[in-house]
């Protein structure tokens, strides 16, 4: 008997894990993000603000612009995100207006999570769009690498 494989939920949040590792290595705050559409990213990002000097440059905004741009619409329905944590207040706002399906999200954000956390803005029924929301998946990996950077950024100081 064969079965057809499927990428996990955990092997795709592993794929978001190495852009949140180039984010590091880039003095950026570890972040990282893909979107899926039919089992293949057609979208991927890590945070870019320092570099850029563009407090738009989230990893999650520049995987929309980037699955945007692969698809040639600004639509990404039936499209998935996967990001190594919560998105913020922008990154969910963005997320609404491309119209994704799904969110996958590692570690929550207390402080400023706009999924869940604080703000539950991608399933607002004031807006013209809900989406699917699930938060934790590879949480101590994802928490790991935020923590190792800023326990570097205290060193440095």
């Amino acid at each position: 008997m064969h079965r057809k494989y499927t990428t996990t939920h955990e092997e795709y949040m592993q794929k978001a894990i190495l852009l949140a590792q180039k984010a590091a290595e880039n003095d950026e705050i570890p972040i990282g993000a893909i979107i899926i559409k039919n089992s293949k990213i057609i979208g991927k990002g890590f945070n870019q603000v320092r570099n850029l000097k563009d407090p738009t440059a989230h990893a999650e905004i520049i995987a929309i612009t980037s699955a945007c741009n692969t698809i040639e619409n600004f639509r990404l329905t039936d499209c998935n995100l996967y990001v190594t944590k919560e998105p913020c207040v922008m990154c969910a706002g963005a997320i609404v207006n491309a119209r994704l399906k799904n969110v996958f999200f590692g570690s929550y954000d207390p402080e400023y999570g706009a999924c869940s956390s604080l703000y539950n803005i991608c399933n607002d029924p004031c807006l013209n769009h809900r989406c699917g929301i699930k938060g934790g998946i590879l949480d101590e990996k994802c928490s790991a690498i935020l923590d190792l950077f800023f326990a570097g950024l205290r060193l440095k100081n």
